[in-house]
């Protein structure tokens, strides 16, 4: 089975099992032993209520700090519920992106979901994505997942991230003074919250864009209600970049 199929069904184990199994310090030896593969971790919790409970409590969280420590030290410097309550869905937001499909948050082209091997997250880039006034906020934001010749759409980048502490964040404030309406269908694909527009609210600096490497107008994404961050662009071309490095970019 892919691996994004594996993705897909974390939440929907039919297993009730509640005995018959390995000792959880084995369980955990046995995927260190593994170097917490993300691939065992998911197909096995598809299979398994126990091991899925398991895996959400500990398994995922291990994975995490071993594939980002310098991240996960200071996310969990504040003490934050979110990320405590939500292992399985960070481990995912590490290494999957969630791609699009036609109707969906992004509407226009259908690119699959899919793992992406090696991710460099960053919390200054991170600054690029938010308004001066909002800038004491921590975000970290992925590199781009390129996608080339997407049709009509040229080359297309998707990009993921996550706040520190969401629920105080001044985007939280800022989006809750502007009224911003949650997404009406469309759900965070890493923890099934309910999603804000940042394009809708009109906070988009065009020093994300520039960061991205993509057309200004050009830059879209989404905050879920647990601060899990998810957006496309449309690259520039080629001949685009170097004018844009020619000119500068204001950040």
């Amino acid at each position: 089975m892919p691996m994004a199929k594996h993705f897909r069904c974390l939440h929907s184990t039919n297993c009730v099992c509640i005995k018959g199994h390995m000792s959880e310090e084995v369980i955990f030896l046995l995927f260190q032993h593994l170097n917490w593969n993300p691939k065992m971790i998911a197909a096995l919790s598809c299979v398994c209520k126990w091991f899925d409970d398991l895996a959400k409590r500990v398994l995922w969280k291990e994975f995490c700090k071993e594939r980002a420590p310098k991240m996960m030290l200071d996310l969990q410097s504040s003490r934050s519920h979110s990320v405590d309550g939500n292992w399985s869905a960070l481990g995912k937001l590490l290494i999957y992106c969630s791609g699009c499909t036609k109707g969906g948050l992004f509407n226009s082209i259908n690119i699959p979901g899919h793992v992406v091997h090696k991710t460099r997250f960053s919390r200054t880039s991170g600054k690029s994505f938010l308004l001066p006034q909002c800038r004491m906020d921590v975000l970290y934001v992925s590199d781009p997942c390129e996608h080339l010749d997407q049709g009509e759409e040229g080359d297309v980048g998707f990009f993921r991230g996550l706040f520190k502490s969401f629920a105080t964040s001044k985007v939280r404030k800022m989006l809750i003074q502007r009224e911003a309406q949650l997404h009406p269908k469309e759900v965070c694909p890493y923890c099934k919250a309910k999603l804000w527009s940042m394009l809708q609210a009109k906070m988009i600096p065009s020093s994300a864009s520039c960061r991205l490497d993509a057309y200004e107008d050009a830059v879209e994404y989404y905050v879920c209600l647990n601060g899990h961050v998810l957006g496309m662009c449309t690259l520039l071309s080629f001949s685009d970049t170097e004018e844009a490095f020619e000119s500068g970019c204001d950040t």
